[in-house]
């Protein structure tokens, strides 16, 4: 079960809507967004998209290639991680810049950037690359920011005895790092390392199906072949991709995911050994292996104690202080400088493109805000009426959890842009069609995140003070009233602000669909993201996409935010 992880850094009491870190950070969104758009305009007026094979054959090597960008993108996110947490954690001067940038980061709809992403890269390179790059950038930027903020905090908190002893033992940056940084944040990135990987199946299957007007930007893989199947109608076809998808989590989860979990236990800090220790049947199967254990000490030590011994007489050690922490950089300051300058220019650009949108349009712009905003926000309610409920009877209820615990966790393990081509199908000749499709495809794509941490709160209710509502004679709503909405709050609130993030992602795809030949909208910001880029009208392209980008920001700031924060500061349990 996905643990529960802090969104907001807390710390940082200020009423102020924006920080200068915050405009700093939007404004470097501005000028990207405006590079994008600006490089688009050279960008091929039609694309055919790869030709889609549904035979049952063809699934290894479609799950083989959709793993592996899944997996190229985890290599990215993890190395980002190890180097911009780190130098957030050591330098005062750059943390200023690089943990507000991330905080607003983790707030862009990440599927906002998408068309702009696939556009411009279509422009400089041939566009099979660029499809597979802009699909390894999409989930690069879903994995990313939670690994980095978990290894931040990770640095940030580590015990003043533990670095004490790293410069007692004389540690280089390396050794130090090997020895006492990584092994203090293994189990923090271990789990936000599932977050983000279950996280990117969902971008990844957005990435793998998208299409706008006669740009095709399909890539062979699960996601392609679901949708394909669903555009032909092939239920046979439909049945088999599902297989392998599940399947494919299924088989991760167990060989990848279980064991790194049962492995990273041994570096918790604690002074008594857990009772119930984390297990898993591939870890010990691997652990007792004879070729295993001998090619560690024949092969994998050695190599890792000359690679060390090379880092040691290579990089000496050189202790991190709270003055090194503090103290002035040319480097920092020089790279401030150009930033500065280049955002200067950068946001001088992009005001002239979005000059060039008529009043009126932007009266459109803020009507489709306003209609994405209205089906969030519904689809949140679901989520909510279903998920409250049902999650603190899993949390309160044991015998519960262990029936539906296990179905809960494979049901969400399958992405919702996976699955929307088969609900389209299901309900598109409903009442409601594609807006119904739409609500439906947020709702899938926001309602895990609430029922996993609801689950995590409800259970996290102390033993006594169950049993003191017990003795109390407490009634039904009483007790929710007293126990159980306090305790799962914070956890809610914590759910629902990734929730709406997944919602508003889910637009993108959900409000504007090329489907059984012919192209389905609704009106909604999504869609008219998705419209500009079909028609090439890059200007709107940009201001479409900073529209739900601010409205995203100012929702979180204003509203998450402040909720989060009370969360934290009343109904803490301590």
């Amino acid at each position: 079960m996905a643990k529960s992880k802090q969104i907001f850094q807390t710390s940082q009491r200020t009423g102020k809507l924006f920080t200068l870190g915050d405009v700093i950070a939007l404004a470097l969104i501005v000028v990207l967004l405006y590079a994008g758009a600006r490089l688009a305009f050279n960008a091929p007026e039609v694309i055919p998209g790869p030709e889609i094979s549904l035979s049952p054959g063809v699934l290894p090597w479609y799950t083989l290639l959709s793993v592996g960008r899944m997996t190229a993108a985890y290599a990215l996110s993890m190395l980002f991680t190890l180097l911009y947490g780190r130098a957030a954690a050591y330098n005062r001067r750059a943390e200023q810049l690089l943990m507000p940038l991330l905080d607003v980061l983790q707030s862009v709809p990440i599927l906002s950037f998408l068309p702009v992403v696939l556009l411009s890269l279509s422009a400089v390179m041939p566009q099979n690359i660029a499809a597979e790059l802009a699909s390894i950038v999409l989930i690069f930027t879903s994995q990313a920011w939670n690994l980095t903020f978990a290894w931040y905090q990770s640095l940030t908190t580590i015990p003043k005895e533990l670095r004490e002893a790293s410069s007692i033992f004389r540690l280089n940056a390396w050794m130090r790092f090997k020895n006492l940084e990584l092994p203090f944040g293994m189990i923090s990135l271990v789990w936000n390392s599932m977050m983000s990987w279950a996280g990117g199946w969902f971008f990844l299957m957005a990435a793998e199906i998208f299409t706008v007007g006669a740009r095709d930007f399909r890539l062979p893989g699960l996601g392609a072949y679901l949708h394909e199947a669903a555009n032909q109608g092939d239920l046979t076809a439909i049945g088999w991709g599902l297989f392998a998808l599940v399947s494919t989590v299924i088989v991760l989860d167990q060989v990848v995911w279980r064991p790194l979990i049962a492995w990273s236990d041994r570096f918790k800090l604690e002074m008594v050994e857990n009772d119930e220790p984390p297990t898993s049947w591939f870890y010990d199967l691997v652990a007792n292996s004879r070729l295993v254990n001998l090619l560690s000490d024949r092969l994998v030590k050695p190599i890792s104690e000359k690679f060390d011994d090379l880092l040691i007489r290579l990089f000496p050690m050189r202790p991190v202080t709270p003055e090194s922490r503090t103290a002035s950089n040319w480097r920092v300051i020089l790279f401030s400088a150009l930033l500065g300058i280049g955002l200067l220019f950068g946001l001088y650009r992009a005001g002239l493109m979005l000059l060039a949108i008529p009043v009126a349009q932007w009266g459109q712009i803020g009507l489709n805000v306003l209609a994405t905003l209205v089906r969030v926000s519904l689809a949140l309610l679901i989520a909510f009426a279903w998920t409250v409920p049902l999650g603190v009877a899993i949390g309160t209820n044991r015998r519960l959890a262990a029936i539906l615990q296990p179905v809960v966790q494979v049901t969400a393990s399958v992405p919702a842009t996976a699955l929307f081509p088969v609900i389209l199908l299901l309900v598109l000749n409903l009442p409601g069609g594609l807006n119904l499709a739409a609500v439906l495809l947020m709702l899938m794509g926001t309602q895990w995140y609430l029922l996993f941490n609801i689950i995590a709160g409800a259970s996290a209710i102390p033993q006594d003070l169950k049993y003191t509502t017990q003795l109390m004679q407490l009634s039904g709503w009483e007790r929710w009233r007293t126990l159980i909405l306090p305790a799962v709050f914070p956890y809610l609130i914590t759910g629902a602000i990734t929730a709406s993030g997944g919602a508003w992602n889910a637009s993108i795809v959900a409000e504007y669909q090329n489907f059984g030949g012919q192209t389905l909208r609704v009106t909604g910001i999504g869609a008219m993201i998705a419209q500009a880029t079909a028609d090439g009208n890059y200007p709107l392209l940009l201001a479409s996409t900073l529209a739900m980008v601010l409205t995203v920001i100012v929702i979180n700031r204003l509203v998450w935010r402040r909720l989060y924060r009370l969360a934290e500061e009343k109904y803490r349990m301590e």
